[in-house]
């Protein structure tokens, strides 16, 4: 990655985005140093202008921000890096230093229940039921999903909507666990929904 340091007389404004959420967090600076050290230990450096010196964003509060990608603009005078926040990143406790809050979109949690789930894919810890249903196999995580979505469709005839939602949420995580299973993401069914919402699609 080529940046420009000489623009700026040695720094690049450094825009930090929440990786999950896709909240600005924060600008800070970064020189040439700064950003080798963000690079190499994982976590977000900046160099402080009123203090004339690096630092770690974290290492007073605890609240680090830990990398998960960085670029630079078309300019290469600019870097966006986006980050995993230990906990709110301005120093007045607010979770941005806009004050604004630093949630994710509710629609964004599947993202994070798949995540959790391929985790327990790969930890396989004992006692959890869905490390249980990768043991079954995909046959019955196949079956949980017809009998989830057999009882979601009993209860929007004859129940209540509550259990509609609730049967409903069994339907949708022992889909997004096969899912899985098969090296697929819940992302890949939104874009599959997305080609069908353009005008002129046809069904395959």
């Amino acid at each position: 990655m080529n940046v420009d340091f000489q623009k700026g007389g040695g720094l690049v404004p450094a825009i930090v985005q929440d990786a999950m959420t896709g909240r600005v967090l924060m600008l800070g600076y970064m020189n040439e140093e700064a950003l080798q050290k963000t690079q190499t230990s994982g976590l977000v450096t900046f160099f402080s202008r009123s203090r004339d010196e690096l630092w770690t964003k974290g290492e007073t509060s605890g609240h680090y921000l830990h990398l998960v990608s960085i670029a630079a603009d078309c300019d290469a005078d600019a870097l966006l890096v986006k980050v995993r926040p230990d906990g709110p990143t301005c120093h007045t406790g607010a979770d941005t230093c806009w004050g604004e809050r630093n949630e994710p979109d509710t629609l964004t949690f599947l993202t994070e229940l798949q995540d959790f789930i391929e985790q327990r894919q790969r930890e396989m810890p004992e006692g959890s039921y869905t490390t249980s249903l990768f043991r079954d196999g995909v046959n019955r995580m196949a079956q949980k999903v017809g009998e989830e979505a057999l009882e979601a469709c009993i209860e929007a005839v004859g129940g209540t909507n509550e259990r509609l939602i609730y049967e409903a949420s069994d339907m949708l995580y022992h889909l997004i666990v096969l899912l899985t299973h098969k090296g697929l993401r819940i992302e890949d069914v939104v874009t599959e929904l997305k080609e069908r919402h353009k005008p002129g699609w046809k069904k395959h």
